[in-house]
């Protein structure tokens, strides 16, 4: 009887959950917003956020909280915090952003639409190293996997909701280990915000590359320390 009631009500966890995801993306392509996300639109997603004035901060981050569960491009969010905030407070909301984004995902996963999770990662080898690591390693796994694209974020996202990994440790170390990422594209999106100062385009820039070159070395540093232990 318990099992039966536990069946039903996972069931109805996953119904309730497809139609919010349903109704959501039915309102996020009913007012373009999918068209809108992209490099190139920039201009027009700050003068969308910029619209909500002092709240504008609150919505970038439930915007990038959508973009996580909803596997929309993060690249142009990231960059648009740098560009609508200034590449100091935009790596604060970017990294919040994220953060809450991906614990969110993380939550789905968990308790909400498991099944439906299982089926997107069943069979994949990479998931099975993720969720081997987990259990060998513990948090030292979402690092490598945070800090070296080897599976994709949002996808990871969900991925580690079935993992053993604690919320806390989760929602911690990817917010440790993304906030270098969110800093060097917000510094990058603040170029286009120094209003033709050369200075402070260059000094943007070069923190922006500062960042970019610290996360290029982290794949062979962890390589090295981890040796044979983790082959991803």
């Amino acid at each position: 009887m318990s099992r039966e009631k536990n069946k039903k009500g996972n069931v109805k966890k996953l119904i309730i959950t497809l139609a919010v995801i349903t109704t959501v993306i039915f309102v996020l392509k009913y007012f373009g917003v999918f068209e809108y996300i992209s490099l190139e639109n920039m201009a027009k997603l700050k003068e969308w956020i910029g619209s909500y004035g002092a709240i504008g901060p609150i919505i970038y981050i439930l915007f990038y909280i959508v973009a996580c569960i909803f596997f929309l491009p993060g690249l142009p969010i990231a960059v648009l915090a740098g560009f609508a905030f200034g590449p100091i407070f935009g790596t604060i909301w970017a990294s919040i952003g994220a953060t809450m984004g991906a614990t969110a995902a993380f939550l789905i996963a968990r308790y909400a639409a498991r099944g439906m999770v299982e089926s997107w990662v069943e069979g994949n080898e990479q998931f099975k190293k993720i969720d081997e690591g987990v259990r060998k390693q513990g948090w030292r796994m979402l690092m490598i996997t945070r800090l070296v694209p080897i599976f994709p974020f949002n996808l990871q996202n969900y991925a580690y909701g079935l993992t053993d990994i604690k919320l806390s440790t989760y929602v911690l170390v990817s917010w440790i280990c993304m906030l270098p990422g969110a800093a060097a594209f917000c510094f990058a999106g603040g170029t286009l915000t120094s209003g033709g100062d050369l200075k402070t385009t260059f000094l943007y820039l070069a923190i922006a590359a500062i960042f970019f070159v610290f996360l290029s070395f982290i794949p062979g540093w962890i390589k090295k320390k981890q040796g044979d232990k983790l082959d991803l």
